[in-house]
């Protein structure tokens, strides 16, 4: 059964499926009530007030980390190996990284060095390694 996301709320698609109580009620700043009444939840609030840069930046940090664990360079390293899914998460940083160079001043050669590592552990993670420039993210730089 799938899930779907209902505003701040994760729900499965059948809402039937555990009972009626099982549903959330709709809260204000779902139906929007919150806004209307002058009221910003405080989430919102608190991303509004981040640079664009830095909420890149945190971002571009997530799927550096995320795929360092699925190369198996934690400390738990094998248990994470995931080569497909560490193909995955070093594409979509790359994308990121190369529609962002532009506005990332001082973070782009520290991001930039990040990916490369990534491709570069990747190549050496695979038992059979792409040719140079089809790696994850290759193309995109």
């Amino acid at each position: 059964m799938g899930r779907m996301c209902k505003g701040s709320s994760v729900s499965t698609d059948d809402p039937t499926a555990h009972g009626p109580a099982a549903e959330p009620s709709p809260s204000p700043a779902d139906s929007g009530e919150a806004v209307r009444a002058g009221g910003i939840d405080p989430a919102v609030r608190e991303l509004a007030q981040i640079p664009a840069v830095e909420v890149i930046t945190r971002a571009a940090v997530m799927l550096m980390s995320a795929a360092a664990k699925k190369l198996g360079l934690a400390e738990d390293g094998e248990a994470y190996l995931d080569l497909d899914e560490a193909r995955r998460l070093i594409t979509a940083y790359a994308g990121l990284f190369s529609a962002a160079q532009p506005d990332l001043g001082v973070h782009r050669q520290p991001l930039r060095d990040g990916l490369k590592s990534l491709q570069e552990a990747f190549r050496e993670a695979s038992p059979f390694p792409d040719e140079p420039g089809q790696g994850p993210g290759e193309k995109s730089l």
